[in-house]
């Protein structure tokens, strides 16, 4: 559906340039929840805005449905963006509008007839589940309301991909569980590749099938969500993963020169078997366990667990190498919670 091969942006100043993309290429299938996850100033944004050339490319290329968007002129581009549907994490919403009217925006620009946009709004208020408030204007309405029009807007004139920039930043925690069942829903049922760029975790474990984790303007890992976020390789995407306390207060520790701390992550049906019990009574070792949270990822489990080990250095040796054998990672750390 999406190509981006040997993507760069630079933006000018008066010192050269900064290079705010470096070589992005990733692939989105048709059909896809794809996440693209960064912190702020990583470069996300820019890269969400230059697949509907809001920004414009430096280098490189971005090809949809065979088209490379980078080539495309004015009119082309026009006819191109159809396809494209946005949302924005401010809503972006016309104040002096109702809600119709701002979901019948884009379809006034196209000239559509007003029995069309008529039966279009109603359709897409039926879908974000507005249509006790298809007079109502922004202002007598919530953030999450806000931002279900913005989405019947973007979906409009039908298109295939629906681009999300930072889309649930703005809101509560319950209200960003509900826009993210609609979005889900929207692929399952229309059949929509939706991109979605976050700075959020949970955003990405909720609806996210693929995921790419941006860094300083490249991409630095991409793949399947579970394996990417179970088994992380670069240390930016193991900061998302921070879900376990790790500043551990060596003072509470019984012997802490003599305990070794690892944090231990675990997978899928690994989560219920009583492995750190075996390690005790087979390696004669103590296991502390300091802290620990399970987690789901696309409804598959992982977890962390730190736990002191405390034992002979062969023996905590080999109840670490026996944990590697059965499939669980196994990470070294100080006593300040970072790795070794």
């Amino acid at each position: 559906m999406i190509s981006i091969e040997g993507l760069y942006k630079t933006f000018l100043d008066t010192e050269g340039g900064i290079e705010a993309l470096k070589d992005i290429n990733l692939k989105i299938e048709k059909g896809d929840i794809f996440g693209i996850i960064g912190l702020s100033g990583a470069g996300k944004s820019t890269l969400i805005r230059c697949i509907n050339r809001l920004e414009e490319p430096t280098k490189g290329s971005i090809i949809i449905d065979g088209k490379d968007v980078v080539n495309l002129d004015k009119k082309q581009l026009r006819d191109m963006r159809r396809n494209i549907g946005m949302i924005f994490q401010h809503f972006n919403l016309l104040s002096r509008k109702n809600c119709k009217e701002n979901i019948a925006f884009p379809l006034k620009i196209m000239k559509y007839d007003k029995k069309q946009i008529e039966k279009r709004v109603d359709e897409l208020l039926d879908i974000v589940e507005l249509k006790d408030k298809k007079l109502a204007y922004p202002s007598q309405l919530s953030g999450g309301q806000k931002q279900r029009v913005a989405i019947a807007r973007a979906l409009a004139t039908k298109p295939k991909i629906l681009l999300c920039d930072e889309a649930t930043s703005a809101l509560d925690p319950n209200t960003t569980a509900s826009i993210l069942k609609l979005l889900k829903n929207i692929n399952k049922t229309l059949g929509i590749t939706i991109v979605l760029i976050t700075h959020q975790m949970e955003v990405i474990k909720e609806i996210c099938n693929k995921v790419a984790v941006i860094s300083n303007g490249s991409i630095v890992e991409q793949g399947n969500t579970y394996n990417v976020f179970s088994k992380p390789s670069h240390e930016i995407t193991k900061s998302f993963l921070k879900d376990v306390t790790l500043n551990i207060d060596k003072d509470s520790l019984d012997d802490p020169e003599n305990t070794k701390l690892v944090r231990i992550t675990f997978f899928d049906h690994k989560a219920k078997e009583p492995l750190i019990y075996k390690i005790i009574k087979n390696f004669d070792v103590e296991a502390n366990i300091l802290s620990g949270k399970m987690s789901s990822i696309q409804g598959r489990t992982y977890g962390n667990l730190v736990v002191g080990l405390r034992g002979s250095n062969g023996n905590v040796k080999d109840a670490i190498d026996y944990l590697k054998d059965e499939g669980l990672v196994v990470e070294g750390l100080k006593h300040n919670g970072s790795s070794n």
